[in-house]
């Protein structure tokens, strides 16, 4: 090694060790030091929302959280554990230092790809669809590197999202079939159910070294058709008294015929359609929500008569003969051509033959 390369400030002479995040979405970055040799003496400066994680011979050594740090022989937990460094410049000690972000990583997306199946008292079986944000920080920087980081220079959201994202489906699918929210009362509760889903999923954050800090459900929607049902509910709900629905429709009906340009016949058949219509609704509904009672004359029909042709007298409908002048009440036929002749005729009224 020549006398430039032991000067050069490549080389052992790192005298401050920092990292300032120029990104969004970096959760870990791991500090270039060549040949993993450190200058004793250093200065380490980690800045609130950072923590330093020194490894050597691939165990980690040492995490240092906010503040700065003097790397000299005996004066650091680390060197507790790595040994006294020797002074200049060949330091027998060699580790690596990563930086791990430690602030919240908000206004992260989560969705169901697919919909989740739920039995619902109202509707039976339903499949739904959610949506909504979480928020995350590492909670733990050992786990961190330990579970997915492992020894990548630079580890991103991105890198892990699609894993969590899965995640959350599953516990929130689970939630959901937990809490037995009727889909109807879903819209009510999403804070209820947001917070009950952040528990369950906590847990398997923390076994990757994360903290789930907030977990929104922004919607849950259903199946079109369910949907197209819960309007005509709503819809029936709004109407209210559907016999004064009908007056109105019924009402409107003749607007709407009065303005026909087809003139009075338009008019006239617009009104007869229009009170029928509103005449059949109105008397339906009535009937269905107000059912009258049945009159005598409904619950008693009264026999009908029929008056003798020669006397007048009351008799019976149907009665063949008087019961006062024996008359028959059997319509006499024409001799010739058979057809019925009225009561007294003497002659026929289509063939003119004599009644005998």
């Amino acid at each position: 090694m020549g006398i430039l390369d032991r000067l050069s400030p490549s080389a052992q002479f790192i005298e401050v060790i920092e990292w300032l995040d120029d990104s969004s979405d970096t959760m870990l970055y791991r500090f270039p030091v060549r040949d993993q040799e450190i200058k004793n003496g250093a200065q380490l400066i980690v800045r609130e929302s950072q923590a330093a994680v020194f490894v050597h011979e691939g165990q980690i050594a040492d995490v240092f959280g906010p503040g700065r740090f003097a790397i000299e022989g005996g004066n650091t937990p680390i060197l507790s554990k790595l040994g006294a460094w020797k002074t200049g410049f060949n330091s027998p000690i060699k580790s690596e230092v990563y930086f791990v972000n430690t602030k919240q990583f908000t206004d992260r997306k989560w969705g169901t790809s697919n919909p989740v199946m739920m039995r619902d008292a109202d509707f039976g079986m339903v499949r739904l669809r959610a949506f909504g944000i979480y928020s995350m920080r590492v909670g733990d920087p050992r786990e961190l590197i330990k579970q997915i980081a492992g020894t990548n220079a630079r580890f991103v959201t991105e890198d892990i999202e699609g894993q969590l994202r899965r995640t959350m489906v599953s516990g929130f699918s689970d939630a959901l079939g937990e809490s037995k929210i009727a889909a109807l009362d879903l819209a009510s509760n999403y804070d209820e159910l947001s917070q009950f889903a952040k528990q369950k999923l906590q847990d398997e954050f923390k076994s990757l070294g994360l903290e789930l800090t907030k977990f929104v459900v922004e919607n849950i929607s259903l199946p079109e058709d369910v949907e197209a049902a819960m309007d005509k509910r709503t819809s029936m709900g709004v109407l209210g008294d559907m016999g004064k629905y009908t007056q109105f429709e019924a009402a409107q009906a003749m607007r709407d015929a009065a303005q026909n340009p087809g003139g009075g016949a338009g008019l006239g058949a617009g009104l007869g359609a229009g009170f029928a219509v509103g005449n059949v609704m109105a008397n339906a509904m009535s009937d269905a929500t107000h059912p009258r009672p049945a009159t005598a004359n409904e619950s008693v029909a009264a026999p009908s008569t029929q008056k003798c042709v020669k006397c007048g007298a009351s008799l019976q409908a149907g009665a063949k003969f008087c019961s006062e002048c024996g008359t028959s009440q059997v319509p006499a036929k024409c001799s010739n051509c058979q057809k019925e002749l009225p009561a007294g005729a003497k002659f026929c009224n289509e063939c003119g033959t004599k009644v005998g």
